[in-house]
């Protein structure tokens, strides 16, 4: 059962907050809200195959986030309504599809044009701020100082992830597939905590897209020893997902039951600091001979040059004067579509709004 507190927190009313439910919303789905939680799975797919991008900021710039909190809570407690199931098959299912479809292209997308993928995410992530900041007026000290603390321990990770560059290694097996379904899962649920972002950290990044790939191969080869072995790791992977969704749902649950000021202030800093691990204008450089790769040192400029680019470190480099502009107006763009997802639809639900006390689930 879902606890009266949170289900009281999902009700209240708050000016310029587009999260809202209403006691006709704990009954059904409307067709507008369907929609926003179909683009808000499909972008949090999309965006947990991007090192850097939050899954859950997504849902957040939605206007779906507490929905699928709740009923990721109340589908763990086997809830026999259908509101709860449903909000996550309108979640989930678009986010397989966009992941199983797109991986490979969103792969090559970053790895080949990583300042048109990252400055659109940018948008995307800094335009789910405003939601956060309205949801936290007025503004306590204590959220304010919560911020700031989440701020600069997302920006410390950025920093430490830049000297790490065993980042994109891409290991295997089937514990660090789990454990890297674990984390991306916990991405979904976090809003500025990229999915992406933490494989990188694993050295699962490049690993979970090739068994996504390996496959879709074996499925179109029509080999069943082949799909067989091929879908293990994904097996792995799925485990990993299922826990970390359940568990980290019913921890941000809690918290926004009992500390919500704290919580949304944590989650707003660490919106805003996961930009600072997203900077557009880096390409991949021949590894430097000595340093090691995929468990492999290198030893010859040849085997350099012989590494694909996509386990190639990256560097900064200084943009064009088309590539500055491009990105400014893609940052744009990404934030203005993020700001405009978050009020699609919200008048339509807010006229259903009822001022019934909170029935009982």
């Amino acid at each position: 059962m879902v606890s009266i507190g949170f289900r009281r927190f999902l009700l209240q009313r708050s000016p310029g907050v587009p999260f809202v439910a209403t006691n006709h919303e704990l009954r059904s789905l409307s067709p507008v809200f369907v929609g926003r939680l179909a683009i808000g799975g499909i972008l949090m797919g999309l965006a947990n195959l991007v090192p850097g991008i939050s899954g859950g900021t997504m849902l957040l710039a939605a206007g779906v986030y507490p929905a699928f909190v709740e009923a990721v809570a109340a589908a763990t407690t086997l809830a026999r309504r259908l509101r709860p199931w449903l909000v996550l098959a309108c979640v989930g299912v678009p986010a397989v599809v966009a992941i199983g479809l797109l991986a490979g292209t969103v792969r090559d997308g970053v790895l080949e044009h990583r300042w048109i993928a990252y400055s659109l995410f940018i948008g995307l992530t800094l335009g789910g701020a405003p939601t956060l900041w309205a949801m936290l007026r007025p503004i306590p000290a204590r959220a304010v100082v919560a911020t700031v603390i989440s701020f600069v321990g997302m920006v410390v990770l950025a920093l430490v992830q830049e000297t790490q560059p065993a980042a994109t290694d891409g290991g295997g097996g089937l514990g660090g597939l789990f454990v890297a379904g674990f984390a991306g899962a916990a991405a979904m649920v976090l809003p500025g905590v990229s999915g992406g972002y933490l494989l990188l950290v694993l050295g699962q990044y490049v690993a979970v897209l090739d068994s996504i790939d390996a496959f879709k191969i074996a499925v179109r080869s029509g080999e069943l020893a082949a799909v067989v072995e091929a879908a293990w790791p994904l097996a792995a992977i799925g485990v990993g997902v299922l826990l970390g969704i359940v568990l980290v749902s019913n921890v941000v649950r809690w918290l926004l039951e009992r500390h919500r000021a704290i919580t949304l202030g944590v989650l707003l800093g660490l919106l805003l600091g996961a930009v600072a691990g997203l900077w557009p204008f880096r390409a991949a450089v021949l590894p430097e001979v000595g340093s090691v790769i995929r468990g492999e040192t290198i030893a010859t400029m040849s085997e350099a040059e012989a590494v694909e680019l996509k386990y190639r470190p990256t560097a900064v480099y200084t943009p064009s004067g088309m590539q500055l502009v491009g990105a400014i107006g893609l940052v744009l763009a990404g934030g203005l579509a993020s700001i405009m997802l978050g009020r699609f639809g919200r008048e339509a639900d807010s006229d259903r709004l009822g001022d019934d006390p909170i029935a009982p689930s």
